[in-house]
């Protein structure tokens, strides 16, 4: 049974690209008809998975930008031809063009400049927000003895049973946390505005330089990353065979937990499981990075240590107290002597 086949051109005006559906040939098993010249040629593009259906193909004339199918696209493919990425790509390339820089240093200089100007200003609100709740502990212990009395008072004059009392006073006792809360402004959900911030922004920009590595990107580029890498990874399209920044990213993310564990005086359960799913996390990033385009792994790189820099600026007593971070019971005139005592006296001996 024979198939049309319709191919489609795409024609850029600018930025702005169109696809225009041309009739060219029909198509028979794995061999078609070319209307122009009146000779059978062998298929050259057809999409397994729409075999027994109508299909959507590209002949050897054209460079395709992206597969096209007449099936739903994936929901990652969908997020990777979402807005926010585009305006990403439009972001990256518009810094390169700009700056004049290779790629490697455009990609790190952005990512500095981002987390510099988004990420540490939320990290510096993050910490301000944990300071509040932690300073009110003690005044929430003496409210909490304080309501415990007066429902030990109550249940005797109204014969309250146990579980009546612990009705009451978990319901006291979470009015009283919330309206502390809303004195200091300090809820402690507002700590989580950085994660739902950083992670988005970190999606966006890898799926970005996934694109452009994979000249799957909506906007042109007159320096390719192929030729905009440096040392042992010169083309940033391909992955690092080497391993070098794979190993070295998840050395730096294990560093960064490590880091905050270390911090930790006493560690709930919760927080230890949480501390080991992240340690696991690192370690799975490192195989994933030697699979993707080296400039992925050159941005997540980047990005750790501009984390491990922030995270390390954040414990010195002259910038929290310049960006008037409250003390903490954590807080120490030597941070980074207390962090490598800590590391040395946990792992070396």
């Amino acid at each position: 049974m024979s198939t049309a086949v319709v191919t489609l051109r795409i024609c850029r005006f600018g930025n702005l690209a169109t696809l225009r559906p041309h009739i060219r040939s029909i198509t028979q098993a794995s061999s078609y008809l070319d209307t122009r010249t009146h000779s059978i040629r062998p298929l050259c593009c057809r999409s397994p998975f729409l075999a027994g259906h109508a299909s959507i193909t590209l002949t050897q004339g054209l460079q395709p930008i992206r597969t096209i199918t007449t099936d739903r696209p994936s929901w990652y493919e969908s997020v990777a031809d979402s807005t926010p990425v585009c305006l990403t790509e439009q972001l990256l390339v518009s810094v390169q063009q700009m700056t004049g820089l290779p790629w490697w240093a455009s990609i790190m200089c952005t990512t500095l400049a981002l987390r510099t100007a988004i990420t540490l200003p939320l990290g510096i609100y993050q910490a301000i927000i944990i300071a509040k709740v932690e300073a009110l502990q003690k005044e929430i212990a003496v409210l909490a003895r304080q309501l415990r009395f007066e429902i030990s008072v109550k249940a005797k004059e109204k014969g309250w049973t146990e579980k009546t009392c612990r009705f009451h006073f978990k319901k006291n006792l979470k009015r009283i946390v919330s309206e502390l809360y809303v004195r200091d402004n300090c809820h402690p959900f507002k700590a989580s505005l950085l994660i739902w911030v950083q992670l988005p922004m970190w999606v966006c920009l890898s799926l970005a330089l996934r694109n452009l590595s994979l000249g799957m990107g909506h906007v042109p580029l007159e320096a390719g990353l192929a030729t905009g890498g440096a040392l042992w990874f010169p083309d940033l399209t391909l992955p690092d065979s080497t391993w070098i920044m794979p190993v070295s990213l998840g050395l730096i993310n294990l560093l960064i937990t490590e880091i905050f564990a270390l911090r930790q005086l006493e560690p709930s359960m919760f927080q230890k499981y949480v501390t080991n799913f992240i340690r696991g996390i690192s370690l799975v990033m490192i195989p994933i990075a030697a699979t993707v385009p080296s400039s992925m792994s050159l941005y997540w790189l980047s990005s750790s240590c501009v984390g491990l820099a922030h995270n390390l600026l954040l414990r010195s007593p002259r910038f929290r107290s310049v960006c008037r971070i409250p003390p903490t019971r954590s807080d120490s005139e030597t941070p980074y002597k207390d962090i490598a005592a800590a590391f040395v006296a946990k792992y070396v001996k």
